[in-house]
């Protein structure tokens, strides 16, 4: 039986982490699981781990691991940390990456943030029919700014998946991408997952609340976003969104006040990054047009 599937060991707790319920990931009772699936449901928590900020604990709790998929996760909590891993997750993936899922999947993440995209991608091209794979393969193609590349890889694997939750993820995140009436239909698929108990979480709220930006609809938006910031008050992602709220709602001061709360909570936050350069290239603009006066 494939343990993803909705008869499955493993479609829960899989299904909450990509909600992004971490924390419910790391409370899930996987004493009961078959010795094939013990290795994946620990994976999956131990990402959960790095995801919530845990990556020196995971670190230093795989230190002395050996097994190919543990050693990759290893990398992952170190490159989270600061460290460069580039080196040792080649060597790894020439060793073990063409067959081993963990290493091709979170090499292709390694790979990817360390700016070596196509190399990140010939990685995870070895997969053999895993909706992951195709997962991380769009959010790359979107990263590049390729939703052509992101919609016709979420459309292949809808041939083979049908209605699995990544496809339904996967084709939600480029149809924000593309717009128009695919933001009703992203809509729809957060919409779900943000209001599932086992899958609720600030990263499936915010989700849910961005696409409510999209289709104009800002008390909806607001109150999505306030139920992520009651869940966790420190989310980076959640205090973004909350400025552009507050920005539309023509709401300056309380926006000021949310991006001071940003910068203490991730001063290197992509949101902060771009505003930072945007307000450059605008100096730049203006200084061009300075009227310059003749006595």
């Amino acid at each position: 039986m494939d343990p993803y599937s909705p008869e499955g060991e493993l479609i829960n707790i899989h299904t909450a982490f990509h909600a992004g319920a971490f924390q419910q990931v790391l409370e899930f009772d996987t004493s009961s699981f078959s010795s094939t699936n013990k290795l994946p449901a620990r994976i999956l928590k131990l990402r959960s781990q790095i995801a919530l900020g845990q990556s020196k604990a995971v670190a230093s709790e795989l230190s002395s691991e050996k097994t190919p998929d543990l050693v990759a996760v290893r990398l992952l909590a170190e490159s989270e940390s600061g460290k460069d891993v580039v080196a040792d997750i080649k060597k790894l993936v020439e060793q073990h990456g063409q067959e081993n899922l963990t290493v091709q999947l979170l090499a292709g993440i390694i790979l990817s943030k360390a700016g070596e995209v196509e190399e990140a991608l010939a990685v995870l091209s070895k997969h053999q029919g895993s909706l992951d794979a195709v997962a991380l393969i769009v959010q790359i193609h979107l990263q590049q700014n390729r939703a052509d590349l992101a919609t016709k890889e979420a459309q292949r694997a809808r041939k083979w998946a049908q209605d699995s939750l990544l496809v339904n993820l996967a084709e939600a995140w480029a149809g924000m991408r593309e717009g128009g009436d695919k933001y009703q239909s992203a809509f729809y698929v957060f919409e779900e997952l943000a209001s599932t108990t086992a899958t609720q979480s600030p990263h499936s709220l915010v989700a849910q609340a961005v696409s409510e930006l999209h289709l104009g609809r800002l008390p909806e938006a607001e109150a999505a976003l306030q139920e992520a910031i009651n869940l966790d008050d420190s989310s980076a992602d959640t205090i973004a969104n909350l400025i552009v709220l507050n920005v539309l709602l023509g709401k300056k001061e309380e926006a000021a006040t949310l991006r001071a709360k940003l910068q203490e909570a991730d001063k290197d936050h992509r949101a902060l990054a771009d505003w930072r350069e945007k307000k450059e290239e605008f100096e730049k603009a203006k200084a061009k047009y300075v009227p310059k006066f003749e006595i």
